[in-house]
């Protein structure tokens, strides 16, 4: 075992079974542009925890099939290009059969196709396996659109993260022209808008928030103050 993780395990006294640390799990869930996965990077630091950003699989299939040529309405054909790829998703990269594409599948494209890749219900499926595999016997901060209600429902601590729609537009426009991609607010606030209604209207993967999350709205905050209410709302979970 790691020496991070040792120490994780030493602080938050989590329970054992025989010589066997039981893995705790936190799901950080919530719409696009409400900053799940630098706030869950941050909680998941702090901690000691795996971070898992589990958004990022469903774009690299989405940039998988964007590389080669795959139809995106072509639902059989995702599915079975989703089988053979090698999708790993580690702290500082996201690996697609080896390749480093933790930049290309932020790309604006790759946001547009992605929904073709959500929407499929064997893609979920083999996801959401993966997801599980990921986190298990591991301390794990993750984060997306269902973790709290389909890939962890017995997690221990379930946090819903969002902002307003202007808050998370603002975000958003801020990330791609950091990218270099030039793109107005009004603009990416009716992508967000459009995508919202999508993920709330999903037949498989909806996004919605889990009975037992505990809700916060991050208007106003500091990257850095979220990380800090969300770190409490966990250590009151251990």
């Amino acid at each position: 075992m790691a020496a991070a993780q040792r120490n994780a395990c030493r602080r938050l006294q989590l329970p054992r079974l025989s010589n066997k640390i039981v893995g705790m799990i936190v799901t950080i869930d919530g719409p696009a542009g409400a900053g799940k996965s630098s706030a869950a990077r941050g909680v998941a630091h702090r901690l000691g925890f795996r971070f898992l950003d589990t958004g990022a699989m469903y774009r690299a299939v989405a940039c998988a099939a964007l590389q080669r040529g795959v139809d995106l309405n072509d639902g059989n054909a995702l599915a079975a290009l989703t089988a053979e790829l090698e999708i790993e998703v580690t702290e500082d990269q996201v690996l697609l059969d080896g390749q480093d594409v933790s930049r290309a599948i932020r790309t604006s494209e790759v946001t547009a196709a992605v929904k073709h890749v959500a929407d499929n219900p064997n893609i979920r499926s083999h996801l959401v396996r993966l997801q599980q595999r990921t986190a298990h016997d591991h301390h794990t901060v993750t984060e997306g659109r269902d973790q709290g209600t389909v890939a962890f429902p017995n997690a221990e601590c379930k946090i819903f993260l969002t902002a307003t729609p202007q808050e998370r537009a603002r975000r958003r426009q801020a990330d791609l022209e950091a990218r270099g991609e030039t793109v107005s607010v009004d603009e990416v606030l009716q992508q967000q808008n459009l995508r919202d209604q999508q993920d709330a209207e999903r037949e498989v993967g909806r996004m919605a928030k889990a009975e037992d999350a505990v809700e916060v709205i991050t208007d106003g905050m500091t990257a850095s103050g979220v990380i800090d209410a969300l770190e409490a709302i966990v250590r009151s979970k251990m």
